[in-house]
């Protein structure tokens, strides 16, 4: 018998022994990071882990373990590098281990459909096919070494409005050709392990109980033989879930499955669902070894001096993730003994991950004056804040005693966390997490007279006294805000005179049941500070003037970028516009370094000599940006995303807002269709500020020559793009070839190009790469969806290569001697 019949002989022994209780109870969590064990059986917990740049653990989203943080996905995606996502895959698997966990929920394999998703920084790319191949990659890095990858949202949760409910309403080519083919390529070869379904509906009905998109097209079409979750609290039904595919309702216990074992007793077919999918949830125990090496899933190990080459991997991701957008005159990189103004928002905070499931406590959080200073010696770089970009007041790093009452007001228990926002993913024991009170207790260092602002926001009802004062009421007055994935209140400033020395800050909370709702989730966030003096843009240009470079870094942090809400728009927050224009007018050698999760106007680019992307590269980042401006490491980053001139430009956005974008009436209408990034560009022939896959180098690069290995294939063939690359400069430097394919014959309308193949490589000063890129059938093809099936017509193709959607000075005809199609069912 094969290792894989006995594997299977030995779940199916399993099964047999289990009661139809057990089988059930395999179905929903056990808590909010764990599987129900069996001890009976010997079936352990598995525990599962965000996210996508770092394996939290078991913790709340701030504070808790300290942990590795990874580059965000659009910081991956603008790497273009699959051995570099595969490595880092196999270091997140050792990161999750260390929390106790089998299972990481990454990646996030969404698309860029439209620049004001609030989770924007967590993909990608716009584009199917890269977002496809980087994901494979980081699959099978990550399940190398026995950590199972769970690709997510499945599919169509391209933003985050109404996210919980809306239905994304998309035609069946967009579909099939952008939507659905990274989850396809992970599946088919990256054989991913895990499937987590989208909050949302596709075409009326729940992701998580459609079995059209699960067993369908997952499990029927592809194959899949791993396990489906649910994202955590969108699973909506019982036997209807399970019948349609969904194996495991995410957090437990079980909410919409409570009902579950009843719905088995009665009906043979959700007996058989019940029984398919807790095999899949055993199968995935096996998979992860965890059978033969059970994991106390409730140690969690904080490793990070012994972890040097993670440290130096995530530096290394940072460095090659980051785009050099401008450079006039070689500005860049920066002589060794430069004198620095840094200045800005995010010069002095290490802004390193976006917010949401995916934040994590980060081992540090490097700032570019840091990195900067650690590169250069302190006695060289300056540093003025100039203005603030701050969405809200910052939380402040102090002792929180929390003491928790039961309904009648009696004292239930007690403890001690650190820092002013507290999010209840864990209680003490006897606390229960819907009909609990706690009182929150905490004292405000008040270094000098003066006037403060206080701020206050949560999920649940709260208030905020000072000194035995009420200051801020959201128990009387809750009202639903777009704060903590939407079930939070929104934030209430005021401001206070306060006198020097230690003040007493009190915080009543208590749970507040809301509408879909991740179980019994309650949070609150307290926010202090002493507003900006004036004069600081005026001080910013001064210290800017007074040095050989000035280093502005503004952008955004993570809660602008986040979970629950859509992004503000794309102009930059507060007055860093101004910061910009008033710093490169005082001194012309300005650096601009932009750290966003998605693309963001720039008035004043043409004043500005130079330009970086630098995103949110991990807990590096001041060392990563250092390595880049002081030219230890080539800018490897190429742009995954459009960036557009205005927002009009963006293919969801028309001048109203609609049913395109974000939605009416609980549906969302992809109504541009196949048309967006770079496709949108190409046919509406907008000017874009920077196109997909642009990014410049220290180097010089000439692309030499390109040929096909064939002038002509038949149906079923394969052709290899041979392409001759030249460092023709003066230093190391990365680049990325791209070859795009255009069916110049088609029988349906097809956008202009679509990326098909790329590679990146480094070259020496000199040195030249012969690279072969393989096309292959479904390169050429379309999807039919009158024909359900794959179609390559016969007749004339151009490839196109070069070095971004703007640039492909070779177009090479290809000629399909007779059509092609490949069914899906």
């Amino acid at each position: 018998m094969t290792s894989t019949g006995t594997r299977r002989s030995s779940i199916d022994a399993l099964l047999d022994q289990m009661t139809l209780e057990e089988q059930v109870s395999l179905l929903a969590g056990a808590d909010f990071w764990r599987t129900v064990p069996i001890p009976r059986l010997g079936i352990p917990s598995l525990k599962v882990t965000d996210g996508p740049a770092g394996a939290r653990g078991g913790g709340p989203l701030v504070g808790g373990k300290r942990t590795a943080a990874f580059p965000v996905g659009i910081a991956l995606g603008s790497t273009w590098n699959p051995e570099l996502l595969h490595e880092i895959g196999q270091h997140l698997a050792r990161e999750a281990q260390d929390k106790g966990a089998g299972v990481l929920l990454a990646p996030t394999l969404n698309l860029f459909r439209s620049t004001l998703n609030g989770r924007n920084f967590e993909s990608y790319s716009e584009d199917p096919f890269l977002t496809g191949t980087l994901g494979t990659a980081y699959v099978r890095g990550l399940q190398s070494k026995g950590v199972a990858a769970t690709v997510k949202h499945y599919v169509g949760n391209e933003s985050e409005y109404q996210r919980n409910t809306i239905s994304s309403d998309i035609p069946e080519r967009a579909l099939r050709e952008l939507y659905l083919r990274p989850f396809e390529m992970t599946v088919k070869q990256g054989g991913a392990w895990a499937v987590m379904t989208g909050y949302n509906r596709l075409n009326g009905t729940y992701c998580s109980e459609n079995a059209r998109l699960i067993r369908g097209v997952l499990r029927g079409e592809w194959g899949f033989g791993g396990l489906v979750m649910s994202d955590w609290g969108g699973t909506h039904s019982a036997g209807e879930s399970v019948r349609a595919g969904l194996d495991l309702e995410m957090p437990g216990p079980a909410k919409a499955r409570a009902t579950l074992l009843e719905e088995a007793r009665n009906d043979e077919a959700t007996r058989q669902a019940v029984r398919e999918a807790a095999r899949h949830v055993l199968r995935l125990i096996e998979r992860t070894g965890t059978f033969d090496q059970p994991r106390d899933v409730r140690d969690e190990a904080e490793r990070d001096e012994e972890y040097g080459s993670t440290r130096a991997l995530i530096r290394r991701a940072g460095a090659e993730g980051t785009v050099l957008l401008r450079n006039e005159g070689g500005l860049l990189p920066l002589p060794r003994d430069a004198e620095v103004a840094v200045i800005g928002p995010n010069a002095a905070a290490g802004q390193v991950m976006g917010g949401g499931s995916a934040q994590m406590n980060a081992h540090r959080r490097v700032s570019p004056l840091e990195g900067l200073r650690a590169a250069l010696g302190e006695e060289n770089v300056t540093f003025a804040v100039g203005c603030d970009n701050d969405r809200f007041l910052p939380t402040l790093d102090v002792p929180v005693r929390i003491e928790y009452f039961g309904e009648g007001g009696e004292a239930i228990a007690a403890e001690t966390r650190q820092g002013s926002e507290i999010m209840w993913f864990s209680f003490p024991e006897g606390v229960s997490p819907t009909a609990f009170r706690a009182r929150l207790s905490l004292t405000l260092t008040v270094p000098g007279d003066g006037e403060y602002e206080l701020s206050l926001f949560s999920a649940g009802l709260s208030r905020l006294a000072v000194d035995g004062k009420e200051l801020i009421d959201h128990w009387t007055d809750w009202a639903p805000g777009d704060t903590y994935f939407g079930f939070g209140s929104d934030e209430v400033r005021v401001t206070r005179s306060l006198a020097a020395g230690e003040h007493q800050a009190v915080i009543e909370v208590t749970p507040k049941a809301v509408e879909n709702s991740i179980a019994a989730f309650s949070a609150v966030r307290l926010g202090f500070r002493q507003p900006l003096p004036k004069g600081r843009l005026r001080e910013a240009a001064e210290r800017a003037a007074g040095a050989d470079y000035a280093v502005v870094c503004v952008g955004t942090n993570g809660h602008w970028e986040t979970e629950g809400v859509d992004r503000w728009g794309l102009n930059l927050p507060g007055n860093q516009d101004d910061l910009v224009r008033a710093v490169v007018a005082a001194n012309p050698r300005t650096i601009v370094l932009l750290q966003t999760g998605g693309p963001v106007l720039m008035p004043w680019l043409d004043q500005v000599p130079a330009l970086l992307q630098g995103w949110f590269p991990g807990q590096e980042a001041g060392h990563a940006f250092a390595d880049v401006l002081l030219g230890h490491a080539d800018p490897g980053g190429r742009l995954p995303q459009t960036f557009p001139a205005r927002l009009p430009d963006d293919p969801t956005h028309p001048e109203a807002p609609d049913v395109q974008y974000p939605g009416e009436n609980g549906h969302v209408e992809y109504k541009e269709g196949l048309y967006i990034g770079y496709r949108h560009v190409d046919r509406a022939g907008t000017t874009p500020l920077f196109p997909f896959g642009f990014g410049l180098s220290y180097a010089s690069f000439e692309l030499m020559d390109a040929r096909l290995s064939a002038a002509e294939i038949g149906p079923g063939g394969e052709v290899s793009v041979i392409v001759l690359l030249k460092n023709s400069g003066e230093r190391p430097g990365q680049q990325v070839v791209q070859v795009y394919v255009r069916d110049v014959e088609t029988t349906l309308e097809r956008p202009e190009k679509e990326l098909k193949a790329f590679g990146k490589v480094t070259l020496q000063p000199g040195q030249v790469w012969q690279g072969y890129l393989q096309l292959d059938m479904r390169s050429l093809a379309y999807f039919d969806d009158a024909r359900s099936a794959w179609v390559a017509d016969a007749g004339a193709f151009e490839v196109l290569i070069g070095t971004s959607s703007a640039d492909l000075p070779f177009a090479l005809p290809l000629t399909l001697t007779g059509e092609w199609s490949e069914p899906v069912s």
